[in-house]
């Protein structure tokens, strides 16, 4: 393995995607349609990055057994307007590109359903640059399919045949997840999470721009290379 080919694994929303208001819109435009209160623009940014029906359960206080109905509204909204009010971080496409010209490959885990993952992406222009695209399961209120973002993680990393790649993403629970399954993770301080929550989550560092990102990515893919050249010289692989 060379450096240009250690993968990286990236999150959606908050890392490669700004959703513009197109998920609190949404939402909030779901519960008041519901009858629902709307929590304040501080709560529904929250609400970007861990699964929808978990936060609209713990953060929105949505009662369970109107959970299916909440989500069906908001799906309705975001198909509708929310895809086109996102858009892409200023550098992404452009990194996405290096990398596939480099040979590295890359793959998205978000906790977003795979098909709307799949739908999005395609939006913006860069699906085809992805090796594989995993999500959770397309009934978000289903207990089948992946458990949670260290789930979704795997599941990347067996498409990817590997055990060894660099995490992206914007939240606490991209980095839990990366740690879960041996990965590092750089945290983009341009995504969603509260000052310090990707450092206290164990980010091995925050970046700021996406330049700062590529260099992360390389520094990171030396090391492991580095390390995988020392474990063959030693004949233990």
């Amino acid at each position: 393995m060379t450096q240009t080919t250690v993968p990286v694994i990236f999150d959606l929303d908050g890392t490669l995607v700004d959703p513009a208001g197109g998920i609190t819109d949404g939402i909030a435009g779901a519960l008041a349609a519901s009858g629902l209160p709307v929590p304040d623009p501080d709560l529904l940014a929250a609400m970007i990055g861990p699964k929808l029906s978990d936060s609209l359960l713990s953060v929105a206080m949505v009662p369970a057994d109107r959970l299916d109905s909440v989500i069906r509204l908001y799906r309705q909204h975001y198909l509708a307007k929310g895809i086109a009010q996102s858009r892409l971080y200023p550098g992404i496409k452009s990194v996405l590109e290096t990398f596939a010209d480099e040979g590295r490959p890359v793959a998205v885990a978000t906790q977003k359903p795979e098909g709307l993952a799949h739908i999005v992406l395609q939006h913006h222009g860069i699906a085809g640059l992805f090796q594989t695209i995993r999500g959770s399961a397309d009934d978000e209120s289903s207990t089948d399919g992946p458990a949670g973002k260290a789930d979704i993680i795997a599941a990347a990393l067996t498409d990817l045949s590997t055990h060894h790649a660099i995490m992206v993403g914007d939240r606490a629970q991209d980095v839990a997840g990366a740690i879960a399954n041996g990965l590092d993770c750089i945290g983009v301080g341009w995504g969603f999470a509260p000052d310090g929550e990707l450092e206290l989550a164990g980010a091995v560092t925050v970046v700021e721009n996406t330049g700062d990102m590529v260099t992360a990515i390389g520094r990171l893919g030396s090391i492991h290379t580095a390390a995988m050249s020392e474990v063959r010289n030693d004949g233990i692989v």
